[in-house]
């Protein structure tokens, strides 16, 4: 019995959890440049998916692993989740903008509940777990009292609904990316969808990249190499293996982590409301996350 536990088919779905608490942490730290970088949002996403894009190129290079995708059909559905990708990552910088990081990232996470919805009958023809659907109202119940924190900054209802429309965006491309490129490697779709990103906003970008100052471009190549190329890299790989609610699920810890962050960076102290909000998610993630493993478990065991 402890041998099975311990065997190489469930250590790779237990890595790829470990992964994405991780790129959870770094995806946090992401939503503060949207106020520490001086740009629109727009320009944000450009350069960013321009400079993540380079940057897993010249990896890929080095490792000589392969560019050339499995067939046709690859190259349609990479396009297609690119564009969901894109305007995701436009939209999710530009909610923040126009309210505050808090207001955006709990936006954002309505996703799992999105996600928990409507997975199990696209992807998978049934209804969805109860277990999800419990846990999606336990994260719904977490970031309405975020929301409803007092003292937030900007325009909420325009940031609120901004950042669920890129919530929705996101399940989207979380979904199709499952579906139809389940054999191409996290840093074979990041290259991808990074460089469709930058090729999307290329044309409308409000400043040339060649006048911006030296800071300006520390901070978009920090945001673009660290905190895009790795976390994205880490929650493709972790979709090969996981089911994209466990995914979003586990991503909800974006919620706390970037609530700390922004008080901690921009003086954005969180308020009572928006500590039992945060406390509402991490309980729903980790419940899915543990009803996961031990479900992971029980069909090694039954193997």
């Amino acid at each position: 019995m402890p041998d099975q536990l311990s065997s190489p088919n469930q250590q790779g779905p237990q890595w790829d959890l470990y992964g994405l608490h991780l790129a959870a942490f770094m995806l946090a730290g992401t939503a503060l440049f949207a106020k520490l970088v001086p740009l629109p949002a727009l320009d944000i996403t450009g350069l960013r998916g321009g400079i993540a894009a380079i940057a897993l190129l010249l990896v890929m290079l080095a490792r000589r692993a392969t560019l050339r995708l499995p067939s046709q059909r690859h190259y349609w559905a990479m396009l297609a989740g690119g564009l969901l990708f894109a305007v995701h990552w436009m939209t999710y910088f530009h909610a923040m903008q126009v309210s505050t990081v808090a207001v955006g990232v709990v936006a954002l996470l309505t996703f799992p509940v999105i996600t928990a919805v409507i997975e199990p009958p696209l992807l998978q023809q049934r209804p969805p777990h109860g277990y999800a659907l419990l846990a999606g109202l336990g994260v719904l119940a977490g970031v309405t009292l975020i929301g409803l924190e007092s003292g937030l900054g900007g325009n909420v209802p325009l940031g609120l609904a901004v950042g669920i429309f890129s919530a929705v965006l996101y399940s989207l491309r979380n979904l199709l990316q499952k579906r139809f490129l389940p054999g191409v490697s996290g840093p074979q779709v990041m290259l991808y969808q990074g460089a469709i990103t930058a090729l999307v906003f290329a044309p409308f970008l409000s400043v040339s990249p060649s006048s911006l100052p030296a800071s300006t471009w520390g901070l978009m190549l920090l945001l673009g190499t660290v905190f895009t190329a790795v976390p994205h890299t880490l929650i493709t790989h972790g979709l090969r293996r996981l089911s994209a609610t466990t995914v979003s699920f586990t991503l909800a810890l974006q919620v706390p982590y970037a609530t700390l962050l922004a008080g901690l960076v921009l003086a954005e102290t969180p308020g009572p409301l928006a500590l039992a909000g945060g406390a509402l998610v991490v309980a729903a993630s980790l419940f899915v996350t543990a009803r996961q493993r031990r479900e992971a478990a029980r069909v090694a065991m039954a193997d």
